[in-house]
């Protein structure tokens, strides 16, 4: 699983106009799931990802989680984070899991923010043509992939 993470002032995803989901403060997640992910890795990177300590203190340092500060998370599906594009010009996407396993995993991983207290857990629509809005805060952005963080 990889994860895209921005902090934003807020966030909001619309498909044809209507919006799927929005977020004040807290996390964009821009996720792509590969074969061979399953439900408890996405329940362990949102458990990760809640507990980052990526928000400031009073002494502007890094000492804050998203639940510490209330914050929201706004999931967005993205199968081309697993993109190639080392040969050609044309980027093979072969790496991403297929739409009946990444579905039921980007929906694992958003409903893990729920069960772990995040108070707002937006998401956008699986498989959709998306507009994603964003205020990037800081801005912060972190690239997070399951096989650097954690052996399986």
């Amino acid at each position: 699983m990889r994860v895209l993470l921005q902090r934003v002032g807020h966030a909001k995803v619309e498909v044809a106009g209507e919006a799927t989901g929005a977020i004040a403060q807290g996390y964009l997640l821009l996720v792509g799931s590969a074969a061979g992910d399953d439900e408890a890795l996405a329940r362990r990177m949102a458990e990760k990802i809640v507990h980052l300590r990526l928000f400031p203190n009073e002494e502007g340092k890094f000492d804050r989680s998203l639940l510490d500060v209330g914050g929201g998370v706004l999931v967005v599906s993205q199968f081309t984070l697993y993109g190639d594009a080392r040969k050609g010009r044309r980027p093979s996407f072969t790496g991403a899991a297929a739409p009946a396993i990444a579905e039921p995993m980007v929906e694992t991983f958003a409903a893990a923010f729920e069960a772990l207290g995040v108070g707002q857990v937006g998401r956008g629509r699986f498989g959709a043509d998306m507009q994603v809005s964003l205020c990037n805060d800081g801005p912060v952005t972190l690239w997070l992939d399951s096989d650097t963080l954690f052996t399986r």
